[in-house]
């Protein structure tokens, strides 16, 4: 098949030290966007790689205690930046969206699922079961918000765990093998944990004939992947294991020098207008 047109949206932001995202960093608070993608699949249709913000987030986090969600890392969203309506501005209307791939279950990431009731969904079962081990202070404390989730997910969900396996780019060997989530090769989820529990990465082939690779929240910038640098580890144990998180960055950073051709994007990366 012939590769995929592809377009990014950034469903508000975020604004944080910038120390907390990559270790030695300055100390000066910078905006990090929530990043969404719409992939256009020549015979699938529109897909979906995550939402980011919508009102949907910002009334989940209205009252305490997931109001400290805001405090933390506090949000801006524009009346016009929710995903569904910079869809609908481009003649994207929500009911053409076939399906919403979940890259993992925090909040800025699935803030906007309920706006697409007709699409499938398709998310890691580990990420979903381990949102359900936890009351709702250790979700709020991991960045999860189980309110954003639609109230007939589980009717509408398919996990990726459970599409069939498939190799990966040799070059991507150090990442296993990968999901073939449409059952033609053309969309390959790829595991990428230590962030959340059940995350996973994007890749496939652009129009343009590059490989693509979305990274989501393996890493904050483009900047830590080209220089390997995590984190801080307190960061990385409050959200997920430190350990898992910097092996994980450290293939990427690998993949980056050894396959230069092969375009990686974090979801809250800065760099993403020249992608």
């Amino acid at each position: 098949m012939s590769g995929i047109d592809w377009r990014i949206y950034e469903a508000g932001h975020c604004t944080h030290p910038e120390c907390a995202t990559r270790r030695g960093a300055p100390l000066a608070s910078i905006r990090y966007p929530a990043l969404a993608f719409l992939l256009q699949h020549p015979q699938q249709g529109s897909i979906l790689f995550d939402t980011g913000y919508s009102e949907h987030f910002l009334a989940a986090t209205r009252h305490l205690p997931e109001r400290l969600y805001r405090a933390v890392t506090p949000v801006h969203l524009r009346s016009d930046e929710p995903l569904q309506r910079q869809l609908a501005r481009d003649g994207f209307a929500a009911d053409t969206i076939s399906r919403v791939v979940i890259s993992h279950l925090h909040g800025d990431h699935i803030g906007g699922v309920r706006d697409f009731p007709g699409a499938a969904l398709i998310c890691s079962r580990a990420a979903w079961d381990d949102m359900h081990t936890r009351g709702r202070l250790g979700s709020l404390r991991r960045g999860l918000l189980p309110d954003l989730l639609p109230e007939d997910f589980l009717d509408r969900v398919s996990w990726i765990e459970d599409a069939p396996r498939c190799e990966l780019p040799r070059s991507m060997a150090d990442f296993g093998a990968g999901h073939d989530l449409l059952g033609d090769g053309s969309l390959l989820a790829v595991s990428l944990p230590g962030h959340a529990e059940g995350q996973y990465g994007l890749l496939f082939t652009a129009a343009s004939g590059a490989t693509t690779f979305l990274v989501a929240d393996a890493a904050w910038s483009s900047q830590a992947i080209r220089d390997g640098v995590p984190p801080p580890g307190l960061v990385t144990r409050l959200l997920g294991d430190t350990k898992t998180y910097r092996d994980t960055l450290q293939r990427l950073h690998t993949l980056a020098h050894a396959a230069p051709a092969i375009r990686l994007l974090p979801s809250h990366c800065n760099e993403w207008r020249t992608a």
